[in-house]
């Protein structure tokens, strides 16, 4: 972990902020497991997790039960289930895109707004952001997740030499505003807009009351990290999903 996590909320927390920021479309209970109907949108939403110890013998119900969902059997593994983690080694599925969760109190990120005209907030989005999303792949059944969740939400815009050039989701659960969906236009990239929808979202949620801010991206993505990095953001944790490898795609 890198900076400092004293005052931040604790992991546990942030898993179900997520939970309730990027919610699935349906939630069922199998035998010791918590499954997603994802709809679409994206593995967040389509994993299984566990609320219970489970044996080996467990894991075909809940694979089974996703197939029927007509979604692969893929898991969450959250920090500190290595016995989870191991199990699934040992019956084939493999590791698929690990995540990490970052986050940073909202006052520290609120000492100076982006420049004028740079950077918006509204809901719901308008139809130049959807088809920013679409072009960087977050397409109907993510822009689904986004309608779902419940509380405080906004969509974050931002603009480039007058032109339209990246997009993002944040919404709030327990205190915390979490930031989803943050996309930028390829020619408007390392100018800036990441980090000013970042600080967009801070004083959004500073507005509605959140103390934290945070926000969760894979491990691969190098650019995103280190613009989380470069804004003062602690890595908090991570999280990864195991797949069947007959699965992958």
């Amino acid at each position: 972990m890198t900076g400092t996590t004293s005052a931040l909320p604790d992991l546990a927390t942030l898993y179900d902020v997520v939970e309730h920021t990027w919610p699935a479309a349906k939630l069922c209970e199998v035998g010791p497991w918590t499954l997603r109907e994802g709809a679409g949108g994206g593995k967040r939403v389509s994993a299984a997790t566990a609320r219970a110890p489970c044996a080996a013998e467990d894991v075909p119900l809940a694979a089974e039960r996703m197939r029927q969902m007509g979604q692969p059997p893929l898991f969450m593994i959250r920090q500190g289930e290595d016995a989870l983690d191991t199990m699934l080694t040992q019956l084939g599925y493999e590791v698929i895109d690990p995540v990490n969760i970052w986050a940073c109190p909202v006052a520290a990120l609120c000492t100076h707004r982006p420049p004028r005209t740079t950077s918006f907030n509204l809901w719901e989005p308008m139809a130049i952001q959807r088809d920013i999303w679409a072009d960087g792949g977050i397409g109907p059944g993510r822009i689904a997740v986004m309608e779902r969740a419940q509380g405080p939400k906004t969509a974050l815009f931002g603009r480039h030499e007058n032109r339209p050039a990246a997009t993002g989701f944040v919404a709030i659960h327990a205190g915390i505003a979490m930031v989803h969906a943050l996309e930028v236009r390829a020619p408007h990239r390392r100018a800036g807009m990441g980090h000013h929808l970042m600080i967009e979202a801070a004083f959004w949620a500073k507005d509605q009351g959140a103390a934290h801010l945070a926000v969760i991206c894979t491990k691969a993505n190098a650019a995103a990290n280190a613009l989380y990095t470069s804004l003062g953001m602690a890595l908090v944790g991570e999280y990864h999903y195991r797949i069947l490898k007959e699965a992958r795609v």
